[in-house]
């Protein structure tokens, strides 16, 4: 399954929250955020008005997609998309950035172009968010890329930041009887690779995240925070609200050491704005 396939439909924000006053979210938890892919249709088109919207949603951590060396962060450079962060009281402690072509030919630039992003916005950690499907058809194409995702970690390791990976569903499906997750789990260095867990695609591949972290103490250090919708499981919800028990997840994460907790929605039933406040507050609560 294919994160960057436009699943849900976008819908106009509303007046209110635009207009909602900050000071309803006093109560701020430094340990969670939102995932920028959630708005990856509004961005484009206002990148500055998005981020803008998110901090007034109550967010104070954002996680960022969708960077080029050419196009930075919706025309953007990464210098003025740290200002537009800072302006509106945001910090970005991971990025997803695209590694294909990296593992299809070991142009070590590649990663050069992240890191140097990554280190300009201050981030922690840098997050593979996918692997297209010509670069995992085979139990040769596995191992190749558990050795590239190593090399790339230790790229990442010596200038100061550190290599995470976001699964989807398809790492925990057989390929020549291989099952990625686990072999890119236990062929990775731990002190070189983290893990981004999204609890949904777990789900959905018919997998138990509290197995998987109890399982694998300590390698996963985020986690995605997307329900599923309690009427159609290929939907998402806001968090909270699905059929995803979160209060079991979270604390078995708490006992495992993840460190961020990141909101996630790639379709929505309500105005997109209103709905990531809604999970903001599910997890001030919560956490």
């Amino acid at each position: 399954m294919n994160r960057r396939k436009f699943l849900g439909q976008s819908a106009l924000f509303t007046t209110g929250i635009i207009t909602m006053p900050k000071l309803m979210f006093a109560k701020t938890n430094q340990k969670y955020g939102l995932q920028l892919f959630s708005l990856r249709e509004q961005l484009p088109k206002d990148v500055k008005g998005v981020i803008a919207k998110v901090a007034a949603a109550g967010y104070k951590q954002v996680e960022t997609f969708g960077y080029s060396k050419e196009n930075g962060f919706w025309g953007l450079s990464a210098v003025e998309f740290k200002k537009l962060l800072r302006s509106n009281g945001l910090t970005t402690p991971s990025g997803h950035y695209g590694m294909d072509a990296f593992f299809k030919s070991g142009e070590i630039n590649t990663i050069d172009n992240v890191i140097e992003a990554a280190k300009i916005l201050e981030q922690d950690y840098v997050v593979i968010p996918y692997i297209s499907p010509n670069l995992r058809q085979n139990a040769n194409d596995i191992k190749s890329l558990v050795n590239w995702v190593n090399v790339a970690a230790k790229r990442v390791q010596n200038s100061g930041l550190k290599l995470s990976y976001h699964n989807h569903n398809f790492e925990f499906e057989p390929v020549d009887g291989l099952m990625i997750m686990d072999v890119l789990l236990k062929n990775t260095d731990p002190d070189l690779v983290d893990f981004e867990m999204d609890v949904y695609w777990v789900i959905r591949a018919g997998n138990d995240p509290v197995q998987w972290l109890e399982n694998y103490p300590g390698r996963f250090k985020l986690i995605h925070v997307k329900d599923m919708d309690k009427a159609d499981p290929k939907l998402n919800t806001e968090a909270g609200s699905g059929s995803i028990d979160f209060k079991k997840i979270f604390k078995a994460a708490k006992s495992e050491g993840v460190k961020y907790y990141i909101v996630e929605q790639e379709n929505f039933k309500m105005d997109p704005y209103a709905s990531i406040a809604q999970s903001n507050k599910y997890l001030r609560d919560i956490l």
